[in-house]
């Protein structure tokens, strides 16, 4: 059985300390906005790697965790997509997790892929580079603290 694929905001993606069971068996993940997509990437388990170049954004051990940051609160509004490698839509490269990576990052084309990526999407100039100063430079206890009130004004909204 194949898991289900997921798509949330990053503000709610904040919002989730453990990963759900269901995600287990998700092992590809994708960062995007509404038009541009900045990276693709794999794991074993891709929640915890999405943790994991958040938190290493904050000391520039990962390029689109600081990305995210230097672009907040803007960036709160990114989508994260988590895949299974075994999905249908992967059938072309029999459920291969490495091959499943290549065809997401040749589908997309994201701005931070350098590896099987011919043409990169350029940065959008409406963003900051990632190599810029934060300009905010909080910790993540008080930024997933303004997730959390972003969360709950947009479903406020909803209703």
């Amino acid at each position: 059985m194949n898991e289900p694929a997921v798509s949330l905001s990053l503000k709610r993606f904040l919002l989730i300390e453990q990963c759900p069971e269901t995600w287990q068996g998700l092992d590809l993940y994708l960062f995007r906005d509404d038009h541009v997509h900045f990276y693709v990437g794999q794991s074993h388990l891709a929640f915890a790697r999405v943790w994991e170049h958040l938190l290493g954004g904050f000391k520039g051990h990962s390029i689109v965790g600081r990305f995210v940051w230097v672009n907040w609160p803007r960036s709160m509004n990114f989508t994260i997509e988590l895949f299974c490698s075994q999905d249908a839509q992967f059938g072309s490269v029999g459920g291969d997790l490495d091959l499943a990576e290549q065809l997401l990052i040749r589908q997309h084309t994201p701005c931070f892929n350098v590896s099987h990526n011919r043409v990169a999407t350029a940065v959008p100039p409406t963003y900051l580079p990632p190599n810029a100063p934060f300009r905010r430079r909080a910790s993540l206890r008080k930024l997933i603290f303004e997730a959390e009130r972003a969360v709950k004004a947009e479903d406020n909204v909803l209703w």
